[in-house]
């Protein structure tokens, strides 16, 4: 099975953020829809493995952020390369706004913000998909989505090309380049924490 094809499905970019008693966190993720018109609901997939995960389930509440063309790379290293568990993701960061649910939301290159509140969870492996009522949205600016591939292809840092007999394998998420014969099929990504299969030969 060749999972670059998976590649090919349309998805967008999004910062999911959410807050209990003790601190703001937010993570990068590609799989939010509206699944319901009346009332407005939507669907939010996320990693099992999250911090921000973890604080949904306790909270059953979010807000999501949407993330448009003008983004560049340092959003991404900000909230998606690293875990809340040991950084304060908003300690530095400061191009945020407090929605009325007490949860932040992102105000640099997003073009509009949700709220919602948790009314099922769907548990579908390595993921969990939250349907949540919106109670909350605005739009922020004008400018276009960015999709994946849109992020890939202008926001994303190319690989540097460099001389070299060695054999070099590189992170489909984040650009990290590992260098060696063959790749271990337990290896994980030092920079963004993805296996093995999120890289791809060089």
């Amino acid at each position: 099975m060749n999972t670059i094809a998976l590649n090919n499905i349309c998805c967008g970019l999004f910062v999911l953020t959410a807050c209990d008693e003790t601190k703001q966190n937010g993570c990068i993720i590609n799989t939010v829809m509206q699944v319901s018109s009346q009332p407005i609901k939507i669907a939010v997939t996320v990693n099992k493995t999250n911090y921000t995960t973890d604080i949904i389930l306790k909270t059953r509440k979010f807000n999501v952020s949407c993330i448009d063309e003008s983004a560049d790379f340092s959003l991404f290293v900000n909230f998606g390369f690293s875990s809340g568990r040991e950084t304060d993701k908003f300690e530095k960061f400061k191009d945020f706004k407090t929605a009325s649910n007490g949860i932040n939301y992102i105000t640099q290159s997003t073009n509009a913000y949700l709220s919602a509140n948790v009314v099922d969870i769907v548990d579908v492996g390595t993921h969990y998909t939250f349907i949540a009522e919106v109670n909350d949205s605005e739009v922020l600016s004008d400018l276009p989505s960015a999709s994946y591939s849109y992020y890939h292809k202008n926001i994303k840092p190319k690989p540097e090309k460099k001389k070299t007999e060695k054999t070099r394998w590189v992170c489909k998420i984040c650009g990290y380049i590992y260098e060696g014969e063959e790749l271990p099929p337990d290896y994980i990504c030092p920079l963004c924490g993805h296996p093995a299969s999120d890289f791809e030969k060089l």
